[in-house]
């Protein structure tokens, strides 16, 4: 028990400060600084869509009433022909 708390915090201060973790972690942040400005050469932001301004409002054009044609379900309606 007496390792986990002097020596292994010893042990972690001296792999933390090995030239070989902060080489590593020298490379890691540049690596994603470059990333990060070719990746904001490339991004292409969004165009705000502007609608058109909005014409008055036409009269509906009434449609033409169906005849009636003496009953329902007439063969005009449905596109038949009478034989």
């Amino acid at each position: 028990m007496k390792m986990f708390s002097k020596e292994f915090i010893d042990l972690l201060t001296q792999v933390i400060k090995s030239w070989q973790v902060i080489v590593v972690a020298i490379v890691f942040i540049l690596y994603v600084k470059i990333v990060s400005y070719v990746g904001r050469g490339y991004y292409v932001p969004k165009r705000k869509k502007v609608k058109a301004a909005k014409k008055e409002k036409q009269e509906p054009v009434p449609a033409a009433a169906p005849e009636e044609s003496g009953g329902s379900g007439s063969n005009d309606e449905l596109g038949l022909e009478e034989a």
